[in-house]
């Protein structure tokens, strides 16, 4: 917004969290940045008291710009600049509204997504539509470096977005609502895995879920976080979702649709991170062995 030359009131952002190993009081990154740029900041607790209220009347803003604030916003807010509210959502809208669309487009196997710049309303994530830009899904890259390159296109998109609102050039068009699907917020039950899942279903979950809620599996009563694996080959006919095929140094599990699915990457409850074939050669894997559902 400062490179696109406008005037920003003010940056509002969460309260401080606990964070790190001392779980001392750690600032949003955003305040950090804001605070670089010698930007006012204002963590409010809260946007439903009077408090808050005053706060955003003195301030007069005319258009309100927000991106992963993590709260909803409440009517009288969205009403009061001149220009409304607008929002910076991670995926190609209608599709995917709410809390963690980026990980749900990529555990479904999507190829295609992107980010929207939506004008909010009350609902969640139904407000009309300024501008989309879209991106590829790469079938082996991480969540990580999805996020990171839908957030450069974020930013520019909106830049131009509101400029464009700005310069009275540019109108929101309706989501067709009857498209919509939901990105609910990640659960810890998510991370089990369910080996009946296609292979590839499996291996997109694990992208699209580390590091949280992660992938687990269990083994000898034990919870195992898989960290890192690759779709392999068909297994041999009749093999049993979650049953361990291992080859010369290699560690597969056979999948609902009977292709394996090579774990290069596993850890233990309190143990490092190991190899697939450190994993046999500790615990003297055999063939045939099996992972279930973590309890």
């Amino acid at each position: 917004m400062l490179d696109a030359g406008h005037n920003i009131a003010a940056v509002v952002t969460q309260p401080d969290r606990p964070g790190g190993r001392g779980q001392t009081l750690q600032p949003p990154p955003v305040k950090t940045k804001a605070l670089e740029l010698h930007l006012p900041v204002h963590q409010p607790t809260t946007l439903k008291n009077d408090e808050a209220r005053r706060l955003f009347t003195e301030l007069a803003p005319d258009l309100l710009v927000v991106v992963a604030y993590g709260k909803l916003l409440p009517g009288w807010l969205l009403g009061l600049p001149e220009f409304g509210a607008i929002n910076l959502h991670g995926s190609l809208l209608p599709l995917y509204r709410g809390a963690a669309p980026i990980q749900w487009a990529m555990a479904n196997g999507e190829r295609e997504t992107g980010v929207c710049v939506m004008r909010l309303d009350e609902g969640l994530d139904t407000g009309p539509v300024y501008a989309c830009e879209k991106t590829k899904i790469d079938p082996d890259e991480t969540i990580r470096q999805l996020s990171e390159r839908l957030s450069a296109l974020g930013g520019d998109l909106m830049k131009r977005t509101v400029t464009g609102i700005l310069a009275g050039t540019l109108e929101p068009m309706a989501q067709d609502h009857a498209r919509a699907t939901l990105a609910p917020i990640l659960m810890k039950q998510d991370g089990v895995i369910d080996w009946n899942l296609p292979a590839r279903s499996i291996y997109n979950r694990m992208r699209a879920f580390h590091p949280w809620p992660g992938s687990k599996t269990e083994f000898r009563g034990m919870v195992c976080k898989i960290l890192k694996a690759r779709v392999g080959e068909r297994g041999t006919e009749g093999i049993e979702p979650g049953t361990i095929v291992l080859g010369q140094r290699s560690l597969s599990v056979g999948a609902g649709d009977g292709v394996l699915l090579e774990v290069l990457e596993i850890q233990l409850p309190n143990k490092k991170p190991q190899t697939g074939a450190d994993f046999i050669n500790g615990l003297r894997v055999v063939s045939g062995e099996r992972f279930v559902p973590a309890s």
